[in-house]
């Protein structure tokens, strides 16, 4: 993807030039493999499904067929960094393996680790995933903004600086969020809008860094639950962050492809519907985990038309 265009500063004399962002490798992503995340998710009950042992070798066996049967079409993995860390140490390296074998592939790798802290700590955090020389080095992270959105300022940071992107949860759909999320400020905007608001500018201020160049889509992004139909009014009739919108709820959760313009509205063009059990069900038979994300990202390209 090297003919991505890059943020003018990365032109001036003597310095070295940046990473593509995010936002521009995964609208380009999207658009060639098609509109879909697929989560690796190895817990104990797929592990079984799977014939496979609840152990190290079961975890490596799971991860590497899921890589090697899609990283080189869907547009976007996601590991879900918990079913890894259950296993210590040997399930960490597990991991590594998975994204640096799936981002050699050619996918964006999506580390799903929602973590979310302050000060130092977050600047720990920001660097286990998104610094090109951790041995976790991802496209982009899952982060929590509820110790105050300002405190996730160490991974947006890193972020613009090493070409990775964000995915901040805002709207999720398990019904504890509600009692944050659709909390009312007292400047009486939910504290849902309030986050996509900072998501927002952040992408404002990449976008002013472009100076005029072409840049298709932000790199901070919301997570935003496929199931909720009322999606468009708890943010507060807008999604519109000019970022991606991170949609899990397809499949087992019980949404479906062609819910998502009446859930996304205008911005559903930058929905990135994410289904981990509708496909990884299909395996370990490679080519019918293939089968499944094709008909997935067909489906989500026909509804979005």
């Amino acid at each position: 993807m090297s003919d991505t265009p890059t943020p003018q500063a990365a032109h001036v004399t003597g310095e070295p030039q940046a990473p593509a962002a995010f936002g521009a490798r995964l609208r380009q992503a999207m658009d060639t493999r098609g509109p879909l995340c697929v989560g690796i998710d190895p817990h104990a009950s797929l592990l079984a499904d799977w014939g496979l042992g609840d152990d190290v070798a079961g975890l490596e066996r799971f991860s590497r067929t899921v890589v090697e049967a899609l990283a080189d079409r869907v547009a976007v993995l996601k590991p879900q960094s918990a079913f890894f860390e259950r296993f210590g140490s040997r399930g960490v390296a597990v991991l590594e393996r998975t994204v640096a074998e799936a981002r050699a592939a050619g996918a964006l790798v999506l580390m799903d680790a929602k973590r979310g802290d302050i000060g130092s700590t977050m600047a720990a955090y920001a660097a286990a995933y998104l610094d090109p020389a951790s041995p976790l080095f991802s496209d982009a992270l899952t982060v929590s903004p509820y110790l105050g959105f300002g405190s996730l300022d160490p991974a947006v940071e890193l972020a613009r600086v090493s070409g990775c992107g964000l995915f901040v949860l805002a709207l999720t759909s398990n019904p504890e969020g509600a009692e944050v999320q659709h909390a009312v400020r007292a400047d009486g905007r939910s504290v849902a809008a309030t986050v996509l608001g900072h998501l927002a500018e952040r992408n404002a201020a990449e976008r002013a860094a472009w100076q005029g160049q072409s840049r298709p889509l932000g790199s901070f992004g919301a997570v935003v639950g496929a199931t909720l139909g009322d999606a468009l009014a708890a943010a507060g009739g807008s999604l519109a962050i000019d970022g991606p919108l991170l949609a899990p709820g397809i499949g087992a959760q019980g949404a479906t492809p062609a819910d998502l313009p009446a859930v996304f509205g205008d911005a559903v063009g930058n929905v990135v519907p994410s289904v981990s059990r509708g496909v990884l069900r299909h395996g370990p038979d490679a080519a019918a985990l293939r089968a499944a994300a094709a008909k997935i990202a067909d489906d989500v390209r026909v509804a979005v038309k």
